[in-house]
């Protein structure tokens, strides 16, 4: 219990910045929120603070413990066909249920089937974590792998846009960024340093990251072949994202359909781990309650989550870039979406797990907080540059090809260690918070701007936004890093040759 209420106090930290600045925005001008939206969104944040706390104590008492176990028992067996096919299923179908890839699928089915989506997003996950185990046993610099997947990645988009495919171009994007959520994250990180740490051919730190960054580029991958074989054709029909549509029966609705999609995505990591267990790993008892416990708590905390970003910030979110929008001056749209994109990224969940796992992994040369100051500055500074992009009307690829030039350019000038976590970064920060109240932020902004047609090419993109700038915000911190530690060096030997410096040679 107190470790329950030391994760709730942090929660309610994080969480408290969104709500002031919603709570701010009500008794501006601005905006006209309802009193009944604002007493439904204040709620939400209460069960928001509640679903997170649960979800990370969950996250540590058995989604990390699971992934680092099953890493390093199939590792251990020596049986890397065994070990390859596991990861790809685990992939796949972890995926499949992830609750932030089913939210945006809800909110883009006129555009491609919901349930082609999510499968063809699975298999991309599948395959890439295949590759990233791949790497991680052989130990492949990650660089250079991205490096290559992104060449090809950004050849088959100029395919897709001579084919008429822009609004294919930024739901693709946008699939890589919500891949990684919740459910995902704590489980293929400690699935990766649990293999990094048995089988991988060197114990450096950065083969414990890289497995996010990988997992996030094979949906991008996956959405495009199908926006070429598809020839691009986009049809999209703007949601009802109304108060009104998510009150009365609807509760009891979004909260049986919340249950069933984390029931599933928990139950499908559950049976592979207890299948594994009784065949392979033959964990302890106590360790096995633990797991169970924190099951329980992963479970509770996430429907808790999830049914109040739905019903709380998605309508929310929505009313709110439709007012600003429509206001004369829409500067105020682009420094909301600045200060909203730094708070949001606060109040995501799998943000303390990555964070907790760098400062271990690092130990503490990467700090929690110096994570988190990076991560909050790229995100707001994307979605400020996803308004500005939705008041122009220009294509996303304007900022993402010179974001991911720059990115990978400085992935040759930073140690190895921080372009992992960079990359990994940009997956877990595009979180469920993203997709139910930024991503629909946008919607509204974009009808009164630009019009619904437009939602497909403008308002959709501003995901992979949030997933691209963390890669350069903390790329720029690891280069920092290098820079002052050649400085340091460079006074040391200043002052080693030094005309008062009195150095004694000892000569063995």
């Amino acid at each position: 219990m107190k470790i329950l209420l030391l994760k709730i106090r942090e929660a309610a930290l994080s969480v408290l910045p969104v709500t002031l600045i919603v709570l701010v925005m009500y008794f501006t001008p601005l905006v006209s929120l309802s009193g009944t939206e604002l007493a439904a969104f204040l709620i939400c944040c209460v069960l928001l603070v509640i679903g997170v706390g649960l979800f990370n104590l969950g996250a540590d008492l058995a989604m990390s413990p699971m992934g680092e176990h099953i890493g390093s028992g199939l590792s251990r067996a020596k049986k890397p066909l065994l070990l390859l096919a596991v990861c790809f299923l685990m992939g796949l179908f972890i995926t499949i249920a992830e609750p932030d890839l089913s939210v945006l699928a809800g909110q883009v089915a006129d555009m491609v089937k919901s349930g082609v989506l999510i499968g063809v997003v699975g298999a991309g996950v599948g395959i890439f974590l295949v590759i990233s185990v791949i790497r991680t046993i052989q130990n492949k610099p990650l660089p250079q792998l991205l490096m290559f997947f992104y060449l090809a990645l950004f050849a088959l988009v100029a395919v897709l846009l001579a084919g008429g495919g822009s609004g294919f171009a930024a739901l693709a994007f946008d699939s890589g960024g919500v891949t990684t959520g919740p459910i995902t994250v704590p489980f293929i990180m400690a699935l990766g340093i649990g293999i990094a740490s048995t089988a991988g051919k060197s114990k450096n730190a950065e083969n414990n990251f890289g497995s996010i960054a990988l997992c996030s580029v094979g949906p991008v991958l996956a959405v495009t072949v199908i926006g070429i074989v598809s020839k691009g054709g986009v049809t999209y029909t703007l949601p009802d994202y109304s108060l009104q549509s998510q009150l009365g029966s609807q509760i009891g609705k979004t909260i049986l359909d919340t249950t069933a999609e984390v029931a599933l995505a928990l139950a499908l990591i559950s049976v592979f781990f207890f299948i594994l267990q009784f065949t392979l790993l033959k964990l302890p008892a106590k360790k096995l309650l633990q797991i169970s416990l924190g099951i329980l708590f992963t479970f509770a905390g996430l429907v808790i989550f999830m049914t109040a970003v739905k019903i709380g910030f998605m309508p929310v979110g929505f009313k709110l870039g439709v007012e600003l929008a429509s206001g004369g001056n829409r500067v105020y749209l682009v420094l909301f979406g600045l200060i909203t994109g730094m708070a949001t990224v606060l109040a995501e969940p799998a943000i303390h797990v990555l964070n907790k796992q760098v400062e271990q992994a690092t130990g503490g040369m990467i700090t929690k907080r110096s994570m988190m100051i990076a991560l909050c500055i790229g995100v707001g500074i994307s979605i400020a540059l996803s308004m500005i992009r939705i008041i122009f009307d220009f294509s996303i690829l304007y900022y993402l090809i010179p974001g991911y030039i720059v990115s990978l350019g400085l992935s040759l000038l930073v140690p190895g260690l921080y372009t992992s976590i960079a990359f990994d970064s940009g997956g877990v920060a595009s979180g469920p918070l993203t997709s139910s109240f930024i991503l629909p932020l946008a919607i509204g902004a974009c009808c009164v701007v630009q019009g619904a047609d437009k939602i497909p090419i403008d308002a959709f993109g501003v995901v992979a936004m949030v997933a691209m700038t963390p890669l350069i915000t903390i790329q720029l911190l690891g280069f920092r890093a290098v820079i002052a530690e050649a400085l340091r060096r460079r006074r040391a030997m200043k002052r080693i040759y030094s005309s008062d410096d009195e150095q004694i040679i000892e000569f063995m």
